[in-house]
């Protein structure tokens, strides 16, 4: 699977180190940037991990900035991009599921490595259920 990853200066350090988890996981990772903790603007970066997902270049996105929020925002404007933010297993397996969530943006300043890494593992491995679930998501997109 190819993952676009992408962060701002918060979450630059933890994108690092979650490309490389993801890697291990046996998945292709595009990095997208931020490459510093110099101030950013993080719609830049969720515009980009948000194009590739819509174009078909990347199978999953992966953005990480201080809360996720924003990202969640900026990503959520791109036709077929379904952006949600997860801050625990629940959420990331319900997320990809019954919403068929395409990008995972997580909040550097919210949960630690650990549960990062459980989160893009989990947000890789789940399938979308579809059956009723397909009707909600067709709605999302406006069909």
């Amino acid at each position: 699977m190819r993952i676009a990853i992408g962060a701002d200066h918060a979450g630059v350090r933890l994108k690092d180190h979650l490309r490389t988890f993801v890697e291990g996981l046996g998945h292709e990772a595009d990095d997208l940037g931020t490459e510093g903790t110099d101030s950013v603007d993080y719609p830049d970066f969720a515009h980009r991990v948000a194009s590739a997902v819509a174009a078909g270049k990347a199978t999953l996105g992966l953005l990480v900035c201080g809360t996720g929020q924003g990202m969640a925002m900026a990503a959520n404007r791109h036709s077929g991009v379904r952006a949600a933010v997860c801050r625990d297993s629940y959420e990331a397996r319900m997320a990809r599921a019954h919403n068929d969530a395409n990008v995972l943006c997580i909040g550097a300043r919210v949960v630690g490595e650990g549960v990062a890494e459980e989160l893009c593992r989990i947000f890789t491995e789940t399938e979308f259920e579809g059956g009723r679930h397909q009707r909600r998501v067709d709605k999302i997109a406006g069909v």
